[in-house]
Formats: structure tokens, sequence, C-alpha cells
């Protein structure tokens, strides 16, 4: 964390010419990117148990969440590119983790529903993560959680028209 992120991360007020919400949005996105990574990485060291990568992990969570999707419908809800999706919806069928079942809604792109298996291995999952956080929360209020989520779901909502299987300059 940057020495300017630890300085503002108290509850008080910033002050000063320059902290205005722009700015100070900047210092939200200096703490997501290695919040991001670190907590990829504790999946990584936890998901062996069931065998599960990162990305089956969002896979399977967001079935579990969401009930029966297509892998379009899950690349746009996570904002995911589709191949990426379909990937990880691959390596989860091949652990039997997940089916394809018929999609009324649409002939071509079928639905994508849990196995048993895979409700058993997210579950578990799920549970080890909720008693990390549950110790990372330690401090904070509910109304902490609550603003830090009208600001990220702001900051997803002013981004959600980026589309994610668009290539950028850089390929």
């Amino acid at each position: 964390m940057s020495e300017r992120a630890r300085d503002t991360a108290s509850d008080e007020p910033a002050d000063g010419p320059g902290d205005v919400p722009g700015d100070r949005l900047t210092e939200v996105f200096d703490l997501v990117g290695p919040l991001y990574r670190r907590a990829q990485r504790k999946v990584e060291q936890d998901a062996p148990r069931e065998g599960l990568s990162v990305g089956v992990r969002a896979v399977l969570s967001m079935l579990r969440e969401g009930g029966p999707m297509t892998v379009p419908q899950m690349g746009r809800a996570q904002a995911l590119s589709r191949q990426f999706v379909q990937r990880m919806t691959n390596d989860a069928a091949e652990h039997g983790l997940v089916e394809a079942v018929p999609n009324p809604a649409h002939k071509r792109s079928s639905l994508i529903r849990l196995t048993a298996r895979g409700r058993a291995a997210i579950t578990a999952l799920a549970d080890r993560e909720r008693a990390v956080l549950r110790r990372a929360g330690a401090g904070l209020s509910g109304d902490d959680v609550d603003a830090c989520l009208r600001v990220l779901s702001h900051l997803v909502r002013f981004l959600d028209h980026v589309d994610v299987d668009e290539p950028g300059p850089c390929g």
C-alpha cells in the first residue's frame, strides 16, 4: 500500500486542494489491483483441495449464485471475455463440476449448470473463504462495508460500457 493510501485509509475526511473525488478514486484503484492479486493467490493456495483454479472457481460461484447460465451471460456478468469463460467452463466440465443442458431460449447456446460435485466443491471453498473474511473484517463496521460496496459498485457501473471481448491497442 502506498504511503498516501495508508495515510488516507482512516475515517477522517481528506483535506487539501488535490483531494477531489477523482483524485481519491485513484487511490481506490491503486489498492484494488494488489488486493485482487493477493486474494487470487489465496484462492489458488486454498483451491487445490477441490481442484479449482481461480477461473473455474469464478464460474462455479456465478452458477451457485445465479443458477444455470450461458457462457456469454457469465462473461458479461463478470466482465470476462467469452473465450476465457468458455475455457474455464470446459475445465470445470472435464472435472465433472458443471454440465451443459439444453437452453429453451437459444438452441445453439447451452445452459451451464453445477453438478452435485461442483456444488459441493464451491460450497466447501466458499465456507473456507467466509471464515477468512470474517477475520479480515474484524474492526470494520457494517457502515464501512456498505460504503465500500457503494463506491466499488459505482465504479463498476461507470465502466460497464467497456467491452471485455474487444481487444485493446496492445492486443
